[in-house]
């Protein structure tokens, strides 16, 4: 009996050690609340990042120009160490100069478009018939050789619009936040391919419209066409940009090109399918830049105080890199300013943290993680491997924002259920602003994901949908626009609170069990 007391007793203090260490300090939380949602700078930040830099295509001019002013703005806010720091060869930089494009026959008519990444310029004005290739095959190419010099070309091929009945804006319901949050962790293991049946087909047909486009693409090439016109996903005026030609130093040679909102491409295709001539003229000037192929990423921090615990990390980031077509607003201009005021505010409030508090701002997400993964593998270990370095062990925690101008709703967990608890505790004084939900589920597509690999507690938030897929992700609409302030505002207060909270906590967050080794799929 006495020692079944013993026992409970020393669980009860437990418990109660922990529950206090985890419950945030109201007078703080109070501190980074006045000063994130009454003084923020976030919308000023943004504007810098987008109205001012211009788009941020990996190592282009608007990239380097965001990169060389976040370096500025850091220091001058007093943060110590802000450099550029290479993360490994990228290729070249990239951007346009010049657009225009039209039909002129059989009316004058502006196109919306933009000119697909890392593809080249026109060489000066031209002007054709658009020629219509129609090819099932690769065989069928061969009709068209001889016959495409200076020619603006374009595809037999186009989804017909539907009407939208949905509202492009949202945000996330109650009852799908209560879901969320009840899901349950669920067990690994790797899914099987289907083998036959439909989804067969489907892939043989994939694999054989694959093999058409790349002798296509070689034949335009060949033919010095003058430019082609692709169709792009996207409706009522907005486009989505999709990966561009390679940024590669030895890229090979790849004809003009064209990204064509799809009502501006269907009403030439429509056209052209019934036998009409339509005659397009443009003017396209694009630059490559290859003098420096290295990726960059923006690093600064606020040093740890505590004689312990001051070698320590807490991380938060998000990716700077934009698509060409707007100005990268929603992605992820939106999350680098929130990490970026989050560091403000703890700034503003002179907060000596115990544990050194690291932000990074990663270039080159948008092609595969780049700049996130360099730094990892650099700092922290190789996924392929599992090689892990001695300051692997000394990150407690990676925070990143990288899904829109949406407010934050909750935690992914990224399936670390013991994080669960601690992260609830530190959502409590922010439900009043919507923060509530903590979820075991993963989310993927950005740069938490770099850590995660390597055993870190990374971390993305739960945010609103906002109209982040439906109309500005990759967009000729990502523009400063379609920042909602508030949403801004929330975002930064909750992450320096949870900034803040990590570094104060005596211990580190909770880790899952390390990943296997992830060798490179041949």
């Amino acid at each position: 009996m006495i020692k079944r007391f013993t026992i409970t007793a020393l669980a009860f203090a437990l418990c109660l050690s922990a529950f206090a260490q985890d419950t945030p300090d109201a007078a703080v939380v109070q501190k980074i609340r006045k000063e994130g949602l009454e003084n923020s700078k976030a919308m000023d930040i943004a504007f810098n990042l987008t109205d001012v830099s211009g788009p941020r295509l990996s190592n282009s001019p608007g990239l380097k120009r965001a990169q060389e002013w976040a370096v500025k703005q850091l220091t001058d806010w007093g943060l110590k160490n802000a450099h550029l720091e290479a993360w490994g060869t990228f290729g070249k930089g990239w951007q346009i100069d010049k657009y225009y494009a039209a039909t002129t026959i059989p009316y004058y008519h502006a196109i919306i478009a933009s000119p697909k990444a890392w593809t080249p310029g026109t060489n000066g004005p031209i002007k054709s018939t658009v020629v219509l290739i129609k090819a099932d095959s690769v065989a069928d190419l061969a009709k068209y050789n001889g016959k495409l010099a200076g020619k603006i070309v374009m595809m037999d091929q186009g989804t017909p619009l539907t009407s939208g009945i949905k509202a492009d804006f949202s945000r996330y319901a109650d009852t799908t936040l209560a879901q969320m949050a009840a899901a349950k962790p669920t067990a690994g293991g790797a899914r099987q391919r289907p083998t036959g049946g439909p989804m067969a087909d489907r892939m043989a047909q994939m694999m054989k419209m694959r093999e058409v486009r790349a002798a296509m693409s070689a034949m335009l090439v060949e033919e010095k066409v003058g430019l082609i016109l692709t169709y792009a996903r996207g409706g009522q005026g907005t486009f989505f940009t999709s990966n561009g030609a390679s940024y590669a130093l030895d890229a090979k040679p790849v004809s003009p090109e064209l990204e064509v909102a799809a009502e501006d491409y269907l009403h030439i295709l429509r056209l052209l399918r019934a036998g009409k001539v339509v005659e397009v003229e443009a003017d396209i000037k694009t630059s490559f830049y290859d003098q420096d192929p290295q990726g960059y990423n923006v690093i600064a921090e606020i040093p740890g105080t505590d004689k312990k615990l001051k070698d320590e990390l807490v991380m938060i980031g998000g990716h700077f890199d934009s698509w060409h077509a707007a100005t990268g607003a929603t992605d992820n201009a939106a999350g680098s300013a929130v990490m970026m005021e989050a560091m403000r505010i703890l700034k503003s409030i002179d907060f000596k943290p115990k544990r050194t508090i690291r932000i990074a701002l990663w270039s080159s997400e948008e092609q595969g993680l780049f700049g996130s993964r360099g730094y990892v593998a650099k700092h922290f270990g190789d996924p392929k491997t599992m090689v892990l370095t001695p300051d692997q062990k000394k990150i407690s925690a990676y925070y990143n924002l990288d899904n829109g101008t949406g407010k934050i709703r909750g935690v992914y967990l990224q399936g670390n259920e013991a994080a669960g608890p601690i992260f609830q505790s530190w959502l409590t004084p922010f439900n009043d602003l919507g923060a509530t939900t903590i979820t075991i589920n993963n989310t993927g597509g950005t740069d938490h994901q770099a850590f995660d690999a390597v055993g870190i507690p990374g971390f993305q938030f739960i945010q609103d949908p906002a109209d982040y897929n439906t109309r500005t992700h990759h967009s000729n609409m990502d523009t400063y626009d379609r920042l909602v302030e508030d949403d801004l505002k929330q975002s930064a207060t909750i992450i320096a609170s949870f900034v803040y909270n990590t570094s104060q906590r005596e211990a580190q967050i909770p880790r899952k069990e390390l990943p296997a080794p992830q060798p490179a799929r041949p």
